[in-house]
């Protein structure tokens, strides 16, 4: 192995290999830990339905992938990771971030990310085959799974390289197939987008729309599974964007009742984190995000997590999938050996991304994940409060329709997003402009997200809603003081 070059490296080499906790000096008053090898009990880790070391299924299509040997020539991965502080008084006393200056990203997504997450990203290269890099990533989708909270062994989790479009793919080419029917539910951008993707691989897609800031009722989306049979129904559980927030639960609840045989998926990409998702519960098939929302990780990570029934549904496919990257013949044997802490091969997973994942899935999960989304739902109420104390609209203008992890508002008097949004940035924070073709340049997206919700050191919030008050008022707007001082820090 080469030398480590730095001293630090040096004296937490042998600490890595020995899975010590380290503390900081009262100077910096931060916490290191490393993780350690083996943090979950064998009772917690999941028996797989299925291996690919004795497949079961006589299509052609189905998974098959070369047995591979670890590695031996690996150094167990150990981020350090910083604790967050538990109150406002404990966060005023750790040192700032080590991250350059730089303006508050506070869009639906990429969101900023907590210093550990970052810190992980640099960790040094590494075999994707080896023994310490199959242990993070097996640990990281076990995460997924108490994430989106199943406990279910038939369901199976996914991280591959991609966006969270190439989520919309996988779904399409592996659960639907030439000439089937699908049902959309329209939100916003994002429906016509996943409508697109299914046309492509020759599925039929109906959409059902509801104006702007709404979501279609239970009763239409009920009349529009009797009327007719639907392989699948997709919802956004909250779209970029618009804001809108689904209602997830009762959904699934008339899908099993109306039409059981239908697959429901749940577009979950500005969701998952941020927004309650029970998957056995709510006998959900599948729901899809990506890595760089409310995970807090950096963008590239297609992260999916599939029902038994929906694998059932690929194992009996009449046709090969029509896409060979996105194919759940090549990916299943893959992720479950990963998971069960074995190498596999397709092709080379993002090492550091994997990295930055298991960092951030276990920032969230060590805290009640009701703590997170509490956090996240008072952040959301405090904008949304403020944002109508200072005379504004939302898109979603129904206290229900309303997601928790960003906030999308109509701008006044006829501005436009481009008037606005560089005075914002000025004021050291980022907002997004909007993104729904019909009215983009009417209202402007704020982000309220991960580390900028949970940890209590951070302002974002209090730079953000101020920046938006004085940047209306320097175009000329008058904010009612009064109201908008109740919710806006000064």
């Amino acid at each position: 192995m080469a030398r480590l070059k730095t001293p630090l490296e040096r004296w937490l080499r042998p600490c890595r290999a020995s899975n010590l906790d380290i503390y900081g000096s009262e100077s910096t008053n931060f916490q290191f830990t490393f993780s350690s090898a083996h943090m979950l009990s064998v009772a917690e880790k999941v028996t797989l339905a299925a291996s690919a070391d004795n497949p079961s299924f006589p299509q052609p299509w189905l998974p098959h992938e070369p047995q591979l040997a670890h590695a031996s020539d690996d150094i167990p991965y150990a981020p350090l990771q910083q604790e967050i502080p538990k109150s406002k008084e404990e966060g005023q006393r750790v040192k700032m971030s080590p991250q350059a200056e730089h303006p508050a990203l506070l869009i639906p997504g990429p969101i900023e990310f907590g210093d550990a997450v970052l810190e992980s990203m640099s960790h040094f290269s590494q075999s994707h085959v080896g023994p310490a890099f199959c242990e993070t990533f097996g640990e990281a989708l076990t995460m997924l799974r108490k994430l989106l909270q199943t406990a279910d062994p038939a369901s199976q989790p996914f991280v591959i390289s991609g966006s969270g479009t190439l989520g919309w793919d996988m779904v399409a080419a592996n659960l639907a197939e030439r000439g089937e029917e699908v049902l959309v539910l329209h939100t916003g951008y994002f429906a016509d987008s996943f409508a697109d993707c299914f046309e492509t691989y020759g599925v039929r897609a109906t959409q059902l729309k509801a104006p702007i800031g709404e979501r279609p009722q239970l009763p239409d989306v009920e009349k529009a599974l009797t009327e007719k049979e639907y392989k699948l129904i997709t919802v956004t559980h909250v779209d970029t964007s618009t804001g809108v927030l689904s209602e997830v639960k009762a959904l699934s609840e008339l899908v099993h009742r109306v039409s059981p045989a239908t697959l429901l998926v749940v577009d979950a990409v500005c969701a998952v984190g941020s927004e309650e998702i029970c998957f056995d519960n709510w006998g959900l098939d599948v729901v899809l995000t990506a890595s760089q929302k409310g995970i807090g990780c950096p963008p590239g990570l297609c992260i999916m997590m599939c029902s038994g029934r929906a694998i059932e549904t690929f194992k009996h496919r009449k046709t090969a999938p029509a896409s060979y990257f996105a194919s759940f013949k090549n990916w299943l044997p893959i992720m479950q050996k990963y998971e069960a802490k074995k190498p596999s091969y397709f092709a080379t997973p993002p090492t550091q991304l994997i990295n930055a994942l298991h960092t951030a899935l276990n920032q969230i999960l060590s805290r009640p994940l009701y703590e997170r989304f509490a956090a996240h739902r008072e952040t959301s109420l405090r904008i949304k409060q403020a944002v109508t104390a200072m005379g504004l609209k939302q898109l979603a203008q129904k206290p229900e329709n309303q997601a928790n992890g960003m906030t999308a508002i109509y701008l006044p008097n006829d501005l436009k997003a481009p008037e606005i949004l560089p005075n914002i940035l000025k004021k050291g924070v980022i907002f997004a402009g909007g993104l729904h073709k019909d009215i983009a340049a009417k209202y402007i997206r704020l982000g309220h997200m991960g580390v900028s919700v949970t940890d209590p050191k951070r302002d974002d919030i209090d730079r953000a809603l101020r920046a938006l008050k004085e940047a209306l008022v320097e175009v000329g707007y008058k904010v009612p003081e009064l109201e908008a001082d109740k919710f806006v820090c000064s």
